[in-house]
């Protein structure tokens, strides 16, 4: 049983997706956050494929991130996914909050990839 907070969240998922959609040339930078972890991927949904991920869980990524709040570990998490894309020729990206509010974590992925070097 979903509750309203989290079926409100897919209503706006949906209402997003309608307009937010990865190509081969922009591909979508989607973001998912749960209580104690965020995950991040870029996807080219002309074929459906994950092209890059980065989340807190990421082995290369964990030790540099323990003793940090939540929101610092978001902006690693940008930095890290913003050098996995450019290590694939990877600059521009769409953003796909995924119906989270843009704020707080959210927020500070999307500023940790801008200051890596990604543009959206």
């Amino acid at each position: 049983m979903a509750t309203d907070k989290v079926l409100g969240r897919q209503k706006r998922k949906l209402r997003i997706r309608k307009r937010v959609n990865g190509t081969t040339d922009r591909p979508r930078l989607s973001v998912f956050r749960s209580a104690r972890h965020i995950y991040v991927q870029v996807i080219d949904d002309t074929t459906g494929s994950t092209l890059a991920s980065a989340s807190t869980l990421t082995k290369d990524l964990k030790g540099s991130l323990e003793g940090k709040s939540k929101k610092e570990q978001a902006r690693e998490i940008g930095l890290a996914i913003a050098k996995l894309c450019l290590n694939k020729s990877i600059d521009k990206v769409t953003f796909d909050r995924n119906g989270y509010i843009y704020h707080g974590r959210v927020a500070e992925i999307a500023d940790g990839a801008r200051e890596g070097g990604l543009s959206f």
